[in-house]
């Protein structure tokens, strides 16, 4: 609102340069500015405009992973992830904004000048309190809104918006417009400030309003900060806001800004309930800090909930400081963040998989936060929760991170235990994945060396079949897993569906189709009754490569399209990756040489994501050149090449969305 000259300055520098800080005190409305200068920017961007959102983000180390996620960059391999996200950039035409980079500001540097360095096509929109310090940076200070212009427009809004009963011509009168500009002028011109202002005319009139204002400014208003003008007046404003609330409201604002992203009415109450506020209580006082603006209300993946603006965060963690109640909160905190993943672990192989990896997704910020607490004051409860957390690490790419935890918690915890073992087991499967075999192996055959119950043997047996499969030794796999199948029990469990899946694809590497065919099929029909996909896809991948060994391309087709909407559901990278390849094998094999083409090179941009093209397993490099060479024979090289190279420009959505529909025609 009322920022039509600051986006053409905006849009000026991003024309000319290629890394823009937006700086300004908290609330001043850099994020709004940043938000819609980068939707002005799409049409300049061939490879998108990416927006990664930092304030969620604690530690430094993690920035480069942060980012690399919000790109789709699912990087597998034993890189750094930045070395991941430079080379996936390299020849990308992007805008990377940054969003909240103050208490980042060296790693964002950082990050950001290497990543300019190496791709030539990247533009980076930061914004941040202070510039980042990098020589090629342009910094634009935004500030405030005019007083008597927008910023008057926008209260007025925001008070319609708040009391149903005043209207826009509610401010004609002169005292009221008066009032509502002196308002707007008392608190110069910053939006968070006005908008907070607005929520109060529920209790009292625009005059009224006016008049407290000032009276209170001139009590709180701190002349040693006179040099920072807006910052206190900013701070003024939240803590007017504070004391205004009720007590109870007081209390569980403070004890919210715990939360490093959204939550909803159960993380509250599970967080913030105790002492004088009964978990009866959380509900009435989340709709009164709501009304007040301090909370804004949200939906995410179907799930109402609130998140809280970082300025007025603030605020609340040193009201907590204050009331003593840090080590408690933090506490309560990560003990819900570790019930969350024990529950999700227990729910994986069920019906809600693909809506627990979505609800996982959008609190990853507030998991970070709970293992860090839990590695610095309890270890046992970090191994527990890291290792709980395996399938979000393996089966929806976040290996590094995974591996950071894992490894950090065991290096801490000496002691043998049960946990350990866990914890031993998940750091091999994140190894295992990253095409780290030495490491695979080696934990492998700790685990089986140490287990003792029938889920940790199966378990086990998948980590050291699959570690022993990799490198091609399909043999020894069986010998692995078989034993520890026939001694399972009846119950279908995590651990006997990964096993029977490393026994599936050992089976069709020896040749044995119609065997792998019978178990895939088992295991396929296992993972359907109960709502499970992750398992499911890749025994539908199986069906894929033994249909296709058999003779029968097109039924290759349907099972490898039916593998890859479970992947694409769970953006599990190398599952997708995997199976564009096949894809194009099989449509190959049935005389569609250039559409195998096509989506060879579809799959080239997947892997390039995961980081390690085919993992360097020589059965899935094998799948490729096989695919390659039959679709040159059929189509020629100049064509191969043509729809070669389409495939790859596609995208990775769109050209998953082409593979998936074969609808060829439009992706060229």
């Amino acid at each position: 609102m009322g920022r039509s000259a600051e986006l053409a300055t905006l849009d000026g520098l991003l024309r000319g340069h290629r890394l823009v800080t937006v700086t300004g005190p908290g609330g001043v409305g850099k994020s709004r500015l940043a938000l819609r200068g980068a939707r002005e920017r799409h049409a300049y961007c061939p490879d998108g405009v990416w927006w990664v959102e930092l304030s969620p983000l604690c530690d430094p180390e993690l920035l480069a992973a942060t980012v690399a996620d919000h790109l789709g960059v699912t990087d597998q391999s034993t890189r750094t992830a930045a070395e991941a996200l430079c080379g996936w950039l390299g020849d990308k035409r992007l805008l990377l904004v940054l969003d909240t980079c103050e208490h980042l500001v060296s790693a964002c540097g950082h990050l950001i000048g290497e990543l300019l360095q190496t791709s030539p096509g990247l533009t980076v929109l930061a914004t941040s309190r202070q510039s980042l310090g990098r020589p090629e940076e342009r910094v634009f200070s935004l500030g405030p809104l005019p007083p008597g212009g927008a910023a008057l427009t926008l209260f007025k809004q925001r008070a319609v918006d708040a009391v149903p009963h005043l209207s826009l011509k509610s401010f004609d009168t002169p005292a009221r417009a008066e009032a509502a500009a002196a308002i707007c002028r008392r608190l110069d011109g910053i939006p968070l400030a006005i908008e907070l202002a607005g929520a109060r005319l529920r209790l009292w009139s625009v005059e009224q309003l006016a008049e407290r204002l000032d009276s209170r400014f001139e009590v709180l208003t701190d002349h040693r900060a006179a040099r920072l003008p807006r910052h206190q007046t900013m701070r003024t404003t939240i803590g007017w806001s504070h004391e205004l609330c009720a007590p109870l409201e007081r209390l569980l604002w403070a004890r919210l800004s715990v939360f490093a992203g959204g939550f909803d009415l159960a993380a509250a109450q599970d967080v913030a309930a105790g002492g004088p506020l009964a978990p009866e209580a959380v509900g009435p006082a989340l709709a009164g800090l709501t009304a007040k603006s301090v909370l804004r209300a949200r939906t995410h993946c179907g799930r109402a909930g609130y998140r809280m603006l970082d300025t007025i965060r603030e605020y609340g963690r040193q009201w907590l400081g204050e009331l003593g109640e840090e080590a408690a909160v933090a506490r309560r905190h990560a003990e819900r963040c570790r019930r969350l993943a024990r529950a999700a672990e227990a729910d994986w192989m069920g019906p809600d998989q693909v809506e627990w990896y979505e609800r996982l997704a959008a609190e990853q910020g507030d998991l970070r936060t709970a293992l860090e607490h839990l590695l610095a004051h309890d270890l046992d409860a970090a191994l527990d929760m890291a290792s709980a957390l395996w399938f979000f690490w393996a089966c929806c790419g976040r290996l590094r991170e995974g591996r950071g935890h894992l490894e950090r918690a065991l290096a801490r915890t000496p002691e043998p235990g049960p946990r350990r073992d866990r914890a031993e087991w998940a750091l091999g499967i994140t190894a295992l994945l990253q095409g780290d075999l030495e490491t695979a192996l080696r934990q492998g055959r700790r685990c089986v060396a140490r287990a003792k119950d029938p889920e940790a043997r199966l378990r086990a047996a998948y980590l050291l079949g699959a570690a022993i499969l990799m490198p091609g030794d399909a043999e020894g796999a069986l010998d692995v897993c078989t034993p520890a199948i026939d001694a399972a029990e009846d119950d279908f469990t995590a651990g006997l569906a990964l096993c029977a899946l490393v026994r599936v694809y050992a089976l069709a590497n020896l040749g044995r189709h119609r065997e792998a065919a019978a178990e895939a099929t088992w295991l396929r029909d296992q993972c359907a009754s109960r709502g499970e996909r992750w398992m499911r896809a890749y025994a539908d991948y199986t069906l894929g490569v033994t249909a296709l060994a058999l003779g029968r391309p097109t039924e290759a087709v349907e099972h490898v399209r039916a593998m890859l909407l479970g992947k694409q559901l769970l953006h599990d990278s190398f599952g997708i990756a995997i199976g564009l390849d096949l894809l194009a094998c099989a449509l190959a094999a049935r005389g569609d040489g250039e559409e195998g083409a096509l989506v060879l090179g579809i799959a080239q941009e997947y892997w390039r994501t995961v980081g390690k093209a085919q993992m360097g397993a020589p059965r899935l490099t094998a799948v490729r050149e096989e695919c390659e060479r039959r679709a040159r024979a059929s189509v020629g090289d100049q064509a191969y090449d043509s729809a070669f190279h389409r495939g790859a420009r596609a995208g990775l959505d769109q050209g998953l969305s082409y593979a998936l529909k074969g609808d060829f025609a439009q992706g060229s």
